[in-house]
């Protein structure tokens, strides 16, 4: 199996998206990540659903987890509202890792070593396009992954 063949398409957003949007798409489709494009739409980043987790959860319950004990429920229900009017670029990290790329004749083997390499929910699967760009053929999931390897081994 060739990278080309284990892509699907996948939602994007850029930076500029709605953080809140992007997090109600997360929810809705239980995804493990967004994968963040440029405005040409080639990937920049990956945002992990845990990511947008972390932007709700203030910073002194970071810091002291056992503070989280004393909000109460009216408070933790609206932890959402720190997502209003914020991008998905304010919620990327500082030090943004770009996203791991695979080419679309990479094995099925390649890219399990690049996602396991880099710790990866997700691996964007580009081509150089006709106008030296580059040009997103799909995304492959670790759970699309295995799906796939352990269907080779019936």
């Amino acid at each position: 199996m060739r990278a080309r063949d284990l892509a699907v398409e996948y939602e994007t957003v850029d930076v500029d998206s709605d953080a809140l949007d992007a997090a109600r798409l997360m929810a809705g489709g239980t995804l493990p990540a967004l994968l963040v494009v440029d405005a040409d739409g080639a990937p920049v980043a990956i945002m992990p659903a845990s990511q947008l987790v972390k932007v709700l959860v203030p910073s002194y319950v970071i810091d002291d987890p056992t503070l989280a004990a004393v909000i109460d429920e009216r408070h933790a229900d609206r932890l959402c509202e720190a997502l209003a009017g914020r991008t998905v670029g304010d919620c990327l990290p500082v030090k943004a890792v770009p996203p791991p790329v695979a080419a679309p004749d990479d094995t099925a083997l390649e890219v399990a070593a690049l996602m396991a390499q880099v710790r990866s929910p997700l691996v964007a699967v580009t081509e150089k396009g006709e106008r030296g760009g580059t040009r997103l053929l799909g995304v492959i999931t670790a759970s699309h992954l295995l799906q796939q390897l352990l269907g080779a081994q019936k």
